[in-house]
């Protein structure tokens, strides 16, 4: 009985002999002609999908010999380039904004808090005949604090702070999204824009007032007498026992809440306003203000006129409205027992109780306004008592800035 497989059948698959992938490559299949059966099993298949080829590349044996230009190992093939040896532009670019970013916040959170830490003692404390106007005056009790009482009486109450402004931005989320009060402002607003968006954060400062009144006693309570140190989360519990009425029952001295509304939401709005305008005016000119030498996608110069303009904001605006908030803290502590460090020069051992009993805003600043007289000093010198802190805390992060610009300049040199 004859076979039925055709001539051409070889066990692999089926082909015609007049085809020309199979006569040219497997013309000789014979057990002698080992060069070429080697070629053949060495050399796999053009699956697609296949994980032995890269995008583009093609097998040597259907093409170009190894080495061949166009072919795999050839010079400039696809995946031979040499990788650069710097980080490309755009992500140089992240890594300078997150790392400008890192420090600004870092400063005005943690560096900077033993000067608002100071500055708010300043401010409650009514027995000062020391009015610390310059920054040097401050560091010098300062100094004497941290040495009698441990470096940790400058840092008390930051964990605190952190909550008071977790609570705005949520306060404001929420506020914002079941309200048309614009959270942002466009660039072409009107007055209905403006007055809902500051009116947003007058909202969310009142939301926010119990527990920056706690955080407030946090801050400038002295750590001789205050044993444990307070808890992370004692603000939230402190501050709600406050707005309930709840908790270590307080001196008859104590104002209620709704005294410090107004207060507390104008103290908001206008410094909030002041550090708007000036960064507003400021920022433009900045912009236009880069060295003609330097390259127009330079991440210093994207940056770093943002965190000037705001640093000025933030100065300007603490400077105008810092007898406000010496007003609105003297009302928040008053009627609290709350005993702070004497900002005199004292050694750092020595504490001094508040009591005070004022009926309101108009009269705490005006007994604030005595105090300067009485020192020989002017009525606004009373009033900004303590401000040395505020010099000194932004020069700190001004010097802080200056290091950061300075190190990615010499950064983004090296890398051209």
């Amino acid at each position: 009985m004859s076979s039925r497989r055709p001539d051409s059948f070889d066990g692999l698959g089926y082909r015609g002999r007049d085809e020309p992938l199979y006569g040219a490559p497997y013309a000789a299949r014979s057990a002698g002609s080992s060069a070429e059966l080697q070629h053949w099993v060495t050399t796999p298949p053009d699956i697609p999908g296949s994980r032995n080829l890269h995008t583009g590349e093609r097998t040597p044996l259907y093409d170009e010999p190894f080495g061949a230009p166009g072919a795999p190992g050839a010079p400039g093939a696809a995946g031979d380039e040499p990788q650069p040896g710097v980080p490309p532009a755009e992500q140089m670019s992240r890594f300078a904004g997150f790392g400008i970013g890192l420090a600004s916040l870092f400063t005005e959170n943690v560096l900077a808090h033993p000067c608002i830490v100071f500055r708010r003692q300043c401010q409650v404390n009514y027995h000062a005949r020391c009015f610390h106007l310059s920054p040097f005056s401050a560091v010098v009790v300062m100094y004497a604090i941290a040495k009698a009482q441990g470096p940790r009486a400058l840092w008390k109450g930051m964990g605190s702070t952190f909550i008071v402004q977790g609570v705005s931005l949520g306060a404001e989320g929420i506020i914002s999204e079941f309200t048309p009060l614009p959270r942002e402002l466009p660039h072409r607003r009107g007055l209905k824009q403006l007055a809902g968006h500051l009116l947003l954060k007058g909202l969310t400062c009142i939301v926010a007032l119990p527990f920056y009144c706690a955080s407030l006693i946090e801050t400038v309570q002295s750590d001789i007498i205050r044993d444990p140190a307070p808890g992370c989360l004692d603000c939230l519990r402190e501050g709600g026992a406050r707005l309930l009425g709840l908790g270590i029952p307080h001196s008859k001295r104590l104002l209620p809440l709704t005294a410090l509304l107004l207060p507390a939401a104008l103290h908001a709005v206008l410094r909030y306003t002041a550090a708007a305008a000036v960064h507003h005016f400021l920022l433009p000119r900045l912009q236009r203000a880069k060295p003609a030498d330097r390259d127009a996608e330079s991440p210093v110069d994207a940056y770093f006129p943002e965190l000037a303009a705001g640093w000025a904001g933030s100065l300007l605006a603490d400077i105008v409205v810092y007898p406000l908030e010496a007003g609105l803290h003297r009302l928040a502590v008053q009627g609290t027992r709350t005993i702070i460090d004497d900002t005199d020069g004292g050694g750092g051992a020595v504490v001094l109780p508040v009591n005070t009993q004022y009926d309101g805003l108009a009269d705490c600043l005006a007994a604030i306004g005595r105090e300067g007289e009485g020192a020989g000093l002017s009525r606004w010198a009373g009033l900004y008592k303590g401000v040395g802190a505020v010099w000194l805390q932004y020069s700190l992060h001004a010097v802080l800035l200056w290091a950061a610009r300075v190190a990615m300049t010499t950064l983004e040199a090296r890398n051209k």
